[in-house]
């Protein structure tokens, strides 16, 4: 990267541009989470059952698995203006075939290539806003980034909701398309040129995943986070069915988790940037309680949505400090690391929701998904001191 790409800014033009990646990451958010508090309403749509339809939710949880390794790989030497712009044209046909898609193959299809672009953008977005701030501000520049994901789920997701629960969760979509329209614009208009890397090559770039912090700190991610995703999959007849609220209340529980998201990202990037190892271990430990303490209080709307705000706050620290700490330990393939996040991430998401449908349907009821979250939980802090371990040898 040359001398200018990389000198910090605090321009008003490189705020607006990390205002305007955000905004991608607002739309991704929104495609990614509305399918949890639509779930039933596709159900019908598609002709499946809650627990098939939740694997809607794995599909494109895997095509963010598959994209984000090899898009970053391959494509790290392109400028990152151009590969920002290409990643959303994508991410467009991925959201119109899932608006017009016919019946449940299709739709597992569409979503699958709806996720090829996820990992890529933040990854490369990530990069870009790091690069447009002070080096002791990096952790604030990304979690802004990332700030975008936690505005999807506070207004986004809850009104995309509403919007498909009463005309139709395709419009949901549509809505998702508009907003990835106008961000695609914004990038062409004031995201500054960003050079890649000109000395990545793919061998270069997948040499990182001979580190071992890099595989722990994926492992961290995938067992970890995928207790979050077992609950919050299946949030849409959790608090019909367990806490007995109507329908209408979805919305309000998933606007508990975007509140609890903005305020953990923010909390997230100025831990990181103070202390990112100790953050990622109490966050960690945090979602394991908190999840044990969703099975005990789930029966009451009140408290379901107390503990969603709560649990979601340290999901999201947890968030910002595994994107910080991937791109560390990934060192000169900083955009696999970044990518590989969220790559992660949605091995959770398929994870979580794959378990959580099994205990489902296995007779342990909606609520167990909870316990399942505590389950991965625990193995996340497992694998976080084997990693601290680590650490503590390779800094001798």
């Amino acid at each position: 990267m040359t001398a200018t790409a990389t000198r910090p800014t605090a321009t008003r033009r490189a705020a607006l541009a990390i205002a305007v990646l955000g905004c991608g990451a607002f739309g991704i958010g929104i495609s990614e989470f509305v399918v949890m508090g639509l779930l039933p309403e596709i159900a019908r749509g598609v002709d499946v059952d809650i627990p098939t339809a939740g694997h809607v939710v794995s599909a494109y949880a895997f095509g963010v698995v598959v994209g984000a390794p090899v898009i970053a790989a391959t494509a790290a030497r392109l400028p990152r203006k151009g590969l920002l712009v290409g990643l959303l044209a994508a991410f467009l046909a991925g959201t119109v075939l899932t608006a017009v898609a016919p019946g449940y193959g299709t739709l597992l299809a569409a979503r699958f290539v709806a996720g090829l672009p996820h990992g890529a953008y933040f990854g490369v977005a990530s990069l870009v806003a790091a690069s447009l701030v002070a080096p002791e501000a990096k952790g604030r520049a990304v979690s802004s980034v990332m700030l975008g994901l936690s505005a999807a789920t506070l207004a986004g997701v809850p009104a995309a909701t509403w919007l498909g629960q009463h005309l139709g969760w395709r419009t949901a979509f549509v809505a998702v398309l508009a907003v990835a329209v106008l961000t695609l614009l914004a990038v062409l208009a004031v995201v500054p040129r960003t050079p890649g890397n000109p000395r990545a090559t793919v061998r270069s770039e997948l040499g990182a995943l001979r580190r071992p912090q890099v595989w722990l700190t994926l492992g961290v991610a995938v067992v970890g986070f995928g207790g979050f995703f077992a609950l919050y999959a299946y949030i849409a007849p959790l608090t019909t069915e367990v806490a007995g609220a109507p329908a209408g209340f979805v919305p309000l529980v998933l606007l508990a988790f975007g509140v609890g998201g903005v305020l953990g990202t923010v909390l997230g990037g100025k831990l990181a940037d103070v202390a990112l190892f100790r953050s990622l271990v109490w966050s960690m430990a945090a979602t394991g309680v908190l999840l044990g303490a969703v099975y005990v209080g789930s029966r009451s709307v009140v408290s379901l949505v107390a503990l969603a705000l709560c649990t979601t706050v340290v999901t999201s620290v947890l968030v910002v400090t595994l994107q910080l700490r991937l791109m560390e330990v990934a060192r000169e393939a900083e955009l696999l690391g970044a990518a590989l996040n969220h790559s992660a991430l949605n091995a959770a998401n398929g994870l979580g929701a794959l378990l959580g449908g099994w205990v489902i349907a296995s007779g342990w009821g909606y609520r167990s998904t909870a316990l399942v979250g505590v389950v991965l939980a625990v193995l996340g802090l497992g694998v976080l001191a084997w990693s601290a371990v680590l650490r503590r040898r390779e800094l001798r």
